[in-house]
């Protein structure tokens, strides 16, 4: 077992539990090839929805890994996530590494066709054959591939933080608030006060967030938060409301 990037070795005890799972559903012909399988696991913080479910083929693993370890541009279909959009579409990529986050498989890669870097599941491609001309490596954005792909999965390109981060005062202390902060930032301002900096997906579910502590919120920063929380407001009491007169 090879494993890149890993830190700490609660992460490390998961990759190999997961390419000891791999190893056993693999024929007993090829299991040795499970050495050279370069796998990166990456931690996500709160795993949402989703986070476990189709896995990915052994042999398609092998081949993804074999691809990236060469450095050989691979040629694969990809399934769209939408099932409307379920007919495969063709790419050519410079696969970069294969990564592991919250039970599925990953193939981080720079997209020949769209000249950009993607992050693909690698339950939803099928390689083609052969694979294509050797490559000279690129330069991952950050340099750190653990970043990188969680940056990707919270919504930007190059960073590892929330698209929208923002902060705000909440009436209960900051004992009460932590165990509910996931990868937040708790400050105590007092027995009964503590300012409480997060992040998420988009300014509306980030207002959504601070009221599931069901206390009074004050200090709204940045003025995107406070817009959030009256947009926030104005559906909830339309909801309240009832079901409008014919």
């Amino acid at each position: 077992l090879r494993t890149a990037a890993a830190t700490g070795a609660g992460i490390e005890d998961g990759a190999a539990r997961a390419l000891t799972t791999l190893r056993q559903v693999m024929p007993a012909r090829l299991r040795h090839r499970i050495d050279a399988l370069h796998v990166t696991p990456v931690v996500a913080s709160v795993e949402g929805p989703g986070s476990t479910g189709p896995q990915a083929d052994a042999g398609v693993l092998m081949t993804l890994s074999a691809a990236a370890r060469a450095r050989e541009v691979l040629r694969f279909d990809h399934t769209p996530a939408h099932p409307a959009d379920a007919v495969p579409s063709p790419r050519r990529v410079e696969p970069h590494h294969l990564v592991t986050r919250g039970g599925r498989w990953y193939l981080v890669a720079w997209d020949l066709d769209r000249g950009d870097w993607r992050v693909f599941r690698a339950d939803r491609i099928t390689p083609r054959t052969p694979t294509g001309p050797r490559f000279p490596p690129r330069e991952l954005p950050g340099k750190d591939v653990a970043a990188f792909v969680t940056g990707r999965f919270r919504g930007s390109g190059e960073s590892s933080d929330w698209p929208c981060r923002g902060r705000a005062v909440l009436r209960s202390p900051a004992s009460a608030v932590s165990p509910h902060a996931a990868d937040g930032v708790v400050e105590e301002l007092g027995p009964d006060r503590c300012r409480l900096t997060i992040g998420s997906w988009s300014w509306a579910s980030l207002a959504a967030a601070l009221c599931l502590f069901d206390t009074d919120v004050e200090d709204v920063e940045p003025p995107p938060l406070r817009e959030a929380f009256v947009r926030l407001a104005d559906r909830c009491a339309r909801a309240a409301a009832g079901p409008a007169a014919p």
